[in-house]
């Protein structure tokens, strides 16, 4: 068995310091955290680490940079996560991120779906780790900026540890120090994105060995994180924790986290992220942006609480948000406060 030399490598790896760093992060979601979805979730948590939505090189080399790059600067630190296999083309794709205002960029390595393998990356890289290090190295080269690595611990059925090890041992070789695992294997034929999300056993054990041999890295957990109490014992195991779908179904969460992590930074108040959002909201409505585009990442926020459902419907109703105003917000906002009194 191979052991890998924890060297000290000529990358600097002065950002790995960050007593913060990746300690609370929001995974990337195909059509769910966009800018809008980011800018939300960085008032209930001023300090964890957002992620794009994965963008392909095709579509940053070959369609609207500013569409698919634009980010509010209150979004930061915030990831560019890039879904390719072609060295150049990632390299060039990581150089827009960076002169974009990106702080990390990622590669994907653990997306499962069908449509993706068609175009020869995401977790069916994993089958590849040379061709995965040549294209961390290209990046490595292009861009100042860390360069990471999200991937799952296994394809298929194959839950052998010593295939994720060596993966990662060969992106280590890189330079690369941050991995965010994704505790379970990916099966590329037969089951849907959701259906792998859901059905591949999670093995935080096996995340937790990465993290033993390879003591001088940044090892993220994601995966099946979906209450804050297990999401902060995790965070103690680990050197973060990375929340998917319950950011979006339950995005209150992140503030919980937030707090318990960081203690000298509060969120906002419920009340103080509703006017952000109206003012954010005010000026994206101004720039042709609907409504709806806006505050559909805010329908969960208030699960939980009397009034949510009212909240819920307000936020999507189609005659409501066709009106494009911004003041929706405030009002749905105050009938939650007049419904939580009643209530009590």
């Amino acid at each position: 068995m191979r052991v890998w030399p924890f060297f000290s490598s000529a990358i600097d790896v002065n950002f790995l310091q960050d007593p913060y760093g990746w300690r609370l992060c929001v995974a990337p979601m195909i059509d769910v955290t966009d800018r809008h979805c980011r800018y939300f979730h960085r008032l209930l948590a001023p300090r964890a680490r957002l992620y794009t939505e994965m963008i392909t090189t095709g579509a940053l080399l070959h369609g609207k940079v500013a569409r698919h790059l634009d980010f509010d600067p209150a979004e930061r630190p915030v990831a560019l996560q890039l879904g390719g296999s072609e060295p150049r083309a990632l390299a060039e794709s990581a150089r827009l991120g960076e002169q974009w205002g990106y702080d990390e960029i990622n590669l994907n390595c653990g997306c499962p779906s069908e449509r993706v393998q068609k175009g020869a990356f995401g977790a069916c890289l994993m089958a590849e780790p040379g061709l995965v290090a040549d294209c961390m190295k290209a990046m490595q080269d292009a861009v100042a900026i860390p360069v990471t690595v999200k991937h799952r611990l296994g394809l298929d059925y194959d839950e052998s540890y010593s295939f994720v090890r060596d993966f990662v041992g060969r992106i280590y070789d890189t330079g690369c120090r941050v991995f965010i695992v994704h505790a379970r294997n990916a099966v590329l034929q037969g089951l849907s994105p959701k259906d792998n999300r859901e059905i591949p056993p999670l093995r935080y054990d096996a995340a937790a060995r990465l993290k033993a041999d390879f003591p001088d890295c940044a090892i993220v957990l994601n995966g099946g994180i979906t209450e804050a109490a297990q999401a902060l014992a995790l965070a103690d195991r680990f050197d973060g924790v990375m929340l998917g779908r319950a950011a979006w179904h339950n995005p209150g969460i992140l503030s919980e986290i937030s707090r318990a992590l960081e203690k000298d930074i509060a969120p906002p108040e419920p009340a103080q992220v509703v006017q952000a959002m109206r003012r954010y909201a005010a000026r994206e409505i101004e720039k042709g942006t609907p409504l709806r585009m806006i505050v559909r990442a805010m329908l969960g926020w208030m699960s939980g609480r009397p009034g949510a459902r009212h909240w819920r419907r307000t936020l999507s109703d189609p005659v409501l948000l066709g009106r494009n105003d911004a003041g929706l917000i405030e009002q749905a906002w105050s009938d939650l406060v007049l419904r939580t009194e009643d209530a009590a």
